[in-house]
């Protein structure tokens, strides 16, 4: 199969673009670099450099696609309440590049990979693709505009739409950026340089970790797999996990930190975690990673962690 991974130096950009070139299939992968690395990807993947605003190049791009992985974007809920314009530009203005290029280019299927942010705070948890999304960011506001653009434009042109509302990803080389990383990157970083892990809030919001190889698997068969157009799926592990046991669970492969608490940060919405009865369904999708062992995973196949890891 030919496919195109918007977003293909990204953390899962790379980790599904280099799967599917593993498999056999000829990938086309687009990317700005604004936060992505050409390096993580396989010398097999057919990488350019890119907008995916750029319709001339996607047209060209897109020629012989069997499927879009949309997987480009800016992703950083900090970042997105000083920038909501910049996110709204890339999220949602690129997201209707890309459908526009598919219509005339005649690409008949499109997996956009969206976020649980979208959710925000709801009373039922674990939290089903039915309720009523309630953003609390300008990043969930964007892709939730994008989920609605994906799918009324997919409609309208007859293209294939499947959404998968993908929960917090973990994984060996998810960036470290300076400012805004995410929490179980932030925490292995903090605890293997001996340091404290800083808790936002008393820890006790909570939210569903699944390891990237469990993402990876969901998103594969969203792209192959029949009876999923205007499917919307949550991946998650399917766990509820506070964040101060998420600190917990670190401390015991890499022990030499300590949790600390700020307690003038904001700790976001206070319980985020998956429903995976569509995910079964659809996709038979059933994660293999418990949190323990994709943080064990994680820290043995990173060089940023392994000098402090406690052997089992």
């Amino acid at each position: 199969m030919n496919s195109l991974v918007t977003g293909a130096a990204g953390f899962l950009g790379a980790a599904l673009s280099n799967h599917l070139s593993r498999a056999g299939n000829q990938v086309r992968g687009l990317d700005d670099l604004s936060t992505g690395d050409p390096a993580r990807l396989n010398p097999a993947v057919l990488f350019t450099r890119g907008d995916v605003s750029d319709r001339p190049k996607l047209w060209t791009l897109l020629q012989d696609v069997e499927c879009v992985y949309h997987l480009a974007a800016r992703v950083s809920v900090p970042e997105s309440v000083l920038y909501p314009r910049e996110y709204n530009a890339v999220n949602v203005g690129g997201t209707v590049s890309l459908m526009e290029a598919m219509r005339d280019v005649g690409v008949r299927r499109v997996v956009f990979i969206s976020s649980g942010a979208v959710y925000g705070e709801q009373t039922s948890q674990p939290v089903k693709e039915q309720a009523t999304p309630r953003p609390t960011s300008p990043y969930a506001v964007s892709k939730l505009a994008a989920e609605f653009y994906v799918q009324t434009i997919g409609a309208l042109w007859g293209i294939e739409t499947t959404i998968l509302r993908v929960f917090n990803a973990y994984g060996p080389g998810q960036p470290l950026p300076a400012a805004h990383a995410p929490v179980i990157s932030r925490f292995l970083r903090q605890a293997s340089g001996g340091g404290s892990l800083v808790i936002h809030g008393d820890g006790g919001q909570t939210r569903d970790y699944v390891f990237v190889d469990d993402v990876l698997e969901a998103m594969v068969a969203a792209g192959t797999l029949p009876g999923l157009d205007r499917t919307v799926i949550n991946v998650g592990s399917g766990v509820e996990t506070s964040v101060r046991e998420l600190a917990e669970h670190i401390l015991e492969l890499l022990p030499q930190g300590e949790i600390l608490h700020n307690g003038r940060e904001k700790a976001g919405v206070s319980r985020m975690c998956a429903d995976l009865t569509v995910a079964r369904a659809k996709l038979n999708f059933r994660p293999r990673y418990s949190l323990a062992e994709g943080l064990h995973l994680t820290v043995e196949r990173d060089p940023r962690f392994q000098r402090t890891l406690v052997r089992a």
